[in-house]
């Protein structure tokens, strides 16, 4: 089997290494037990996965003869909440983990960031792995040390930056996929090249067909230059107070649509963001920024991998307006009540716009309500 690509986050004092390729998480025992002798783990993971991935990981686990105890959790982005991360702390401390073990993130974004949060405050602070298993959380949520939950305020309101020790992005893990989270998570990767690499968000569009098609070459390389993308992000502004806002592309609109829709399965974080990316461009289009056409060609190939791209798009009714106006208000992003944008001037140049004028907004959201 070939050697994984390595990705380095060069964090001083917290660096850490993301390796991509197949077979990692039947490989996870022997590299973690070189990697903390002596250590146990607590395997953190949703009913879904649990049935795809945990006994590839808990055989991998057994070869190394190391300890481990499994948290099993419901799957879905309701699991993002203060009661399941109170169960999975006390899971941890009923387990006799100690402060020098670990836990270990297997499973899609949900996880990642609720294990994650949950490592950061047990026993004030313990180490752990992410072992992303959904397209989405390989090339974005398991890189950067972003974790926590939603609150009923809106989506990942309560958290911690808490770096992981090692991430395995295991592309053997995106074949049993559902359609529909494969397509979320590209949503994600096209982020990428919408922020800042036009050249990458071309080579997308050249290969979108192979890459859902399951071609192993492509998608390892996708996986691998999203993730060295995010990490530049992160070794320049670690704690989002600039740069990495960049990042947010998309999810002003996306986050306050996926609380309108409940946090359900009604809209995906991936197809929030999607929406989001289309609506951002189209809005900085709208205020004179970025090229008319930029917009279409964007939803052209959303929609082509299976997103929705309007309002229309979403199963159900919307709330109103002042509803959406009111999650976009609480955005991470909001500084003194004013709102900021990740908005764009073309394809692969996007920037951070702060004060912007919220009626303007408003409008905007009317007008797409109705398209």
């Amino acid at each position: 089997m070939a050697e994984p690509t390595k990705v380095h986050v060069a964090l001083p004092g917290r660096a850490y290494d993301i390796f991509v390729g197949p077979g990692l998480i039947d490989e996870a025992g022997a590299r973690l037990a070189a990697m903390f002798p002596g250590r146990r783990f607590g395997i953190v993971t949703d009913s879904e996965v649990a049935r795809a991935q945990l006994p590839r990981l808990t055989a991998s686990l057994d070869r190394a003869g190391l300890g481990y105890a499994s948290i099993v959790l419901p799957n879905g982005e309701s699991t993002k909440s203060f009661a399941r991360l109170g169960e999975v702390v006390e899971a941890i401390l009923e387990a006799r983990l100690e402060r020098g073990d670990l836990i270990i993130a297997l499973g899609g974004g949900v996880i990642g960031d609720l294990a994650g949060f949950a490592a950061a405050i047990a026993r004030r602070g313990m180490d752990f792995v992410q072992i992303p298993t959904s397209l989405l959380a390989q090339v974005d949520s398991s890189v950067g040390g972003k974790t926590g939950i939603n609150s009923p305020h809106g989506k990942n309101l309560i958290g911690a930056f808490h770096q992981p020790r090692l991430v395995l992005a295991d592309l053997d893990a995106l074949v049993t996929l559902p359609e529909r989270e494969f397509a979320a998570g590209y949503a994600e990767v096209v982020k990428y090249g919408l922020i800042d690499d036009a050249k990458f968000y071309f080579w997308l569009e050249e290969n979108r067909r192979q890459i859902f098609a399951g071609d192993a070459a492509l998608r390892a390389e996708m996986v691998a230059r999203c993730c060295a993308s995010k990490t530049r992000f992160v070794l320049a502004d670690e704690k989002e107070t600039g740069v990495r806002a960049l990042l947010n592309l998309g999810h002003t609109f996306g986050h306050a649509l996926e609380k309108a829709t409940g946090y359900s399965d009604r809209l995906l974080h991936g197809e929030g963001v999607a929406i989001g990316m289309v609506l951002a461009h189209g809005f900085s289009a709208r205020l004179g920024l970025a090229p008319s056409q930029d917009a279409g060609r964007i939803a052209q190939h959303l929609q082509a991998a299976g997103l929705p791209t309007r309002l229309a798009d979403i199963p159900g009714e919307l709330p109103d307006t002042d509803y959406l106006m009111g999650a976009i208000a609480q955005d991470k992003k909001v500084v003194r009540g004013a709102l900021t944008f990740i908005l764009t001037r073309g394809i692969g140049e996007a920037f951070i716009e702060k004060n912007v004028d919220p009626d303007t907004v408003r409008a905007y959201l009317e007008e797409m309500r109705s398209t």
